[in-house]
């Protein structure tokens, strides 16, 4: 079926640019969230040390870029300390030049104070005030960071392993599910779907994008599950298509969602995407809470995914 062109829902281009946008078999966005993009213009090191790297890392990570850091800066000082000479240090504390400089280096970065070991003229003096300095503000680097990673607001949102399109009032309507894997309630959640797929006008192939109009855009609390449905009437992209029309446009589902965490009174949110292939067509989604008798409704991950062939 040839779509019919409506200056309403001229292409909307959602960022992606011209040359990506353009590209066939090409998934724009990962279920992750991530683009599906490469940047090759920043070094590994530029990455790693960015502000975004280091809050966004894994915990092991972090504490191990911390630990490797604090390794560095102690065993580059306890060799400066050896160039100053034998008697830059002076005290017998029993361990070896080098063992006697690295822990010197560590109680003076740390603060912690020399014990029996003393600095002796003005470059190994120097050396300490530098050193001093040093630990100073690497601490509180470190101690800002470790608050900033805790502090940060993130959205963890669980998306359905598949979208449908089942039956909805009389008509038919594409949906998926979420839920919040996370303790921290969400208020005021808002969802933004736009449709990005291949049509021909006058012979030329190119990649529209369509807003979707859904049958709820927001809602004011999310303690369950959310089915977020787009109904497919005579206004949808959607109308007239099926799974094979759907398939060879390349369609793609670029999924916006945005809410208020009611713990750090912040905005977050999260993104993903279904591609054709994750639409399951003529099913629906399995129940997903227990009904045991009790009052407080329970919720079955296992069923959380499920789909129903209808």
């Amino acid at each position: 079926m040839k779509p019919v062109f409506n200056p309403e829902e001229e292409s909307r281009d959602l960022g992606f640019g011209s040359l990506l946008s353009q590209r066939q078999g090409l998934r724009l966005l990962n279920r992750d969230g991530s683009f599906n993009v490469e940047r090759r213009e920043t070094r590994w090191f530029e990455r790693l040390f960015s502000y975004r790297g280091l809050v966004s890392m894994t915990w092991p990570q972090f504490f191990v870029l911390i630990l490797a850091g604090y390794f560095v800066i102690n065993f580059s000082f306890a060799g400066f300390y050896l160039l100053c000479g034998p008697a830059a240090l002076n005290g017998n504390s029993g361990l070896s030049a080098f063992a006697r400089a690295f822990f010197f280096s560590v109680d003076t970065f740390s603060t912690i104070g020399f014990g029996n070991i003393v600095p002796v003229g003005l470059p190994a003096n120097l050396l300490v005030t530098a050193e001093a300095i040093t630990g100073l503000l690497s601490f509180a680097v470190a101690t800002g960071l470790i608050f900033a990673r805790f502090s940060r607001p993130h959205m963890e949102i669980a998306f359905s392993r598949n979208s449908v399109v089942a039956p909805y009032r009389g008509i038919s309507g594409w949906m998926f599910r979420i839920v919040n894997k996370r303790d921290s309630q969400l208020i005021e959640v808002a969802a933004k779907i736009s449709l990005s797929r291949f049509e021909t006008y006058d012979g030329v192939r190119t990649r529209k994008f369509h807003n979707l109009r859904l049958e709820r855009e927001k809602v004011s609390f999310f303690p369950l599950a959310w089915t977020v449905v787009h109904p497919i009437d005579e206004n949808s992209p959607l109308y007239g298509w099926d799974q094979r029309q759907l398939i060879e446009s390349q369609a793609e589902f670029f999924i916006l969602l945005t809410a208020i965490d009611e713990t750090f009174s912040e905005t977050v949110h999260s993104r993903s995407s279904y591609v054709a292939t994750e639409v399951a067509w003529n099913a629906r989604f399995a129940p997903v809470y227990i009904d045991d008798g009790k009052q407080v409704p329970r919720m079955d991950w296992e069923r959380f995914h499920g789909v129903e062939r209808l």
